[in-house]
């Protein structure tokens, strides 16, 4: 595992989440998984890249990706993907199970970011899952 990638609407989520793994005493655990936050620009990908393509990309690079919730329409769709190309060595999906409440209850950001930190922390335990949400 590489890095992690913020979704096109969730950058600022994602910010608030690695802002509490920042601080003390989760702040020597989040710099020894030694992850860099990537951008679309810089695992190749356009924004509006298919939800497919995003998660053969993410795949391909090790590369989490942190997402709102992409919806479950059409063979293309994040959820059709994962159900269909999921091994037992994928990354998962992580989805946060409330945005909003992330941007505007600090206590529910912290929670939601010692979850994916517990995740990180043992990744290959949950390799294969697909999707899992946050908190």
């Amino acid at each position: 595992m590489h890095g992690i990638l913020a979704d096109n609407n969730n950058e600022g989520h994602v910010a608030v989440l690695l802002g509490h793994l920042q601080k003390e005493p989760w702040r020597e655990l989040w710099l020894g998984l030694n992850l860099s936050v990537q951008t679309f620009e810089e695992i190749d990908l356009e924004r509006d890249a298919s939800d497919s393509l995003l998660w053969q990309t993410c795949q391909l690079r090790e590369v989490i990706l942190i997402t709102q919730n992409r919806n479950a329409r059409g063979p293309e769709s994040l959820e059709a993907t994962i159900r269909t190309q999921n091994t037992f060595t994928s990354l998962p999906i992580f989805t946060l199970g409330n945005a909003d409440r992330v941007l505007a209850d600090s206590d529910y950001a912290e929670r939601a970011a010692l979850r994916l930190l517990e995740y990180l922390l043992d990744i290959e335990k949950v390799r294969g899952t697909g999707r899992l949400y946050l908190p």
